[in-house]
């Protein structure tokens, strides 16, 4: 495996990377971590900062984690880690260390979850955080498409302070 270095934040496709291969959004506070898989997200530049922005549902276990950080990382992964993905999407992370489960390992730096076999992590400290207002949506059909239980995302934004590549 090779090892993640400090880099600069690299151009790459956010539509491919975040909806089509899908990320690990990371938690961390206290002493316990998350991740859980993320497949809507943007990147981009805004208050004249480069930033991500993710979308957490209230009942995920990484929402109770971001709501007692200022940090959260996007890491991003090989094919071969799909599955790992897909397992991090549907179990929670209140039941036990999922990332040992399927075979990630996770380290703690300056109150990141750095996970070493990611090919690409952006740690992001917050800036922003709003819950998804439903008077906000002009298009009324996405409210019952996305939200039928009302349980409307809360929206983290963040600065791109530090990228980690192999």
């Amino acid at each position: 495996m090779s090892e993640l270095k400090k880099t600069t934040l690299p151009e790459f496709d956010p539509f491919k990377k975040i909806g089509g291969d899908f990320a690990l959004l990371g938690a961390v506070s206290g002493d316990k971590y998350n991740a859980m898989t993320v497949s809507w997200g943007e990147c981009g530049v805004l208050w004249n900062k480069n930033v991500f922005t993710v979308f957490v549902r209230p009942q995920r276990y990484t929402h109770t984690l971001s709501e007692n950080t200022e940090y959260l990382t996007l890491s991003f992964f090989d094919e071969e880690w799909k599955k790992a993905l897909i397992y991090c999407g549907r179990n929670s992370g209140r039941d036990g260390d999922k990332l040992e489960a399927c075979g990630l390992s996770a380290r703690v730096e300056n109150g990141s979850l750095i996970i070493p076999e990611a090919n690409l992590v952006l740690v992001g400290k917050i800036i922003y955080k709003s819950k998804i207002n439903p008077e906000g949506f002009v298009d009324k059909s996405l409210i019952s498409d996305n939200y039928p239980n009302n349980d409307y995302h809360t929206i983290y934004t963040c600065e791109i302070i530090d990228c980690y590549q192999k």
